[in-house]
């Protein structure tokens, strides 16, 4: 019986959302889940707050964006899913606030990867994935700005190292990976610590889950990029990783890897802190 019960999935106004409540839709109806979806954006008033010197009649068109935007949220979500299987909720101000809080009782998030054109995603701040992830501790699945549909997810790769991370999306990433009909799992390990290859492929064993070991070189052009190039290259539908990163100066910092696996995905990305 899956463990997966619990799915919060992030909606804002961008076409982008209806990909994420596909998945969740998907995932619920898989794995005998609830999905929740949660609007949660930064509103007019504080994305323009010099707006308001402008005069006080700002305050009502400002207003109207917001009602605009949450109008649009909504339609899309009716024509993208059934309430029975997702449901709706709204919150307004602090995104990464009121998402990671949701998030505390959730199995698993669904994200949105960053568009490439930041001005479609002002209503959210840049740092917005990483800062649930690493604020909430919870695993997510982030989907890259060009996804068009849910992936079936049954490809998957898994990116391995003896970390705490990792070790928490690979157990998040179980339910998964148990329906999964090929799971790779490539390591990186510099130190070349003897019986990483049984050790992870040992647990995924005992959970049901046959998988293949790769073990790979690190190269100067970077983790991050290696393992997104070795996804094309497995036709994988899923990565699955560790996120790592810490608070600094008031933002979350990511390391290397994370950072360009968050930047340049092209598949969903199943990620714990």
């Amino acid at each position: 019986m899956s463990t997966l019960k619990s799915i919060l999935v992030h909606v804002d106004a961008s076409p982008q959302a209806a990909a994420r409540l596909k998945l969740a839709e998907q995932l619920a109806l898989a794995h005998g889940a609830q999905a929740t979806a949660v609007y949660a954006v930064v509103s007019a008033l504080l994305r323009y707050p010099m707006a308001m010197a402008a005069g006080a009649d700002m305050a009502p068109m400002l207003a109207e964006v917001d009602q605009q935007r949450l109008e649009a949220a909504r339609k899309r979500y009716a024509a993208t899913v059934d309430a029975a299987h997702v449901g709706w909720q709204e919150c307004s101000g602090q995104p990464v606030a009121e998402l990671t809080q949701r998030a505390l009782c959730a199995d698993l998030l669904l994200l949105g990867q960053r568009g490439a054109d930041a001005g479609r995603d002002a209503d959210l701040p840049a740092d917005f994935v990483s800062s649930v992830l690493i604020a909430s501790g919870r695993p997510a699945i982030v989907l890259p700005h060009v996804a068009a549909a849910p992936a079936k997810l049954e490809r998957v790769l898994v990116a391995w190292k003896p970390t705490r991370e990792a070790a928490r999306a690979v157990t998040a990433a179980l339910p998964i990976l148990q329906r999964a009909q090929r799971v790779t799992v490539a390591a990186f390990d510099e130190r070349g610590e003897a019986g990483a290859e049984a050790g992870i492929v040992g647990y995924l064993r005992q959970h049901g889950v046959q998988a293949a070991f790769k073990r790979e070189v690190a190269a100067g052009s970077g983790v991050g990029d290696q393992l997104l190039s070795l996804a094309a290259d497995e036709q994988s539908e899923l990565l699955v990783m560790g996120c790592y990163g810490h608070g600094r100066a008031r933002e979350w910092v990511l390391g290397g890897a994370s950072r360009t696996v968050i930047e340049s995905m092209t598949i969903p990305v199943l990620m714990s802190h």
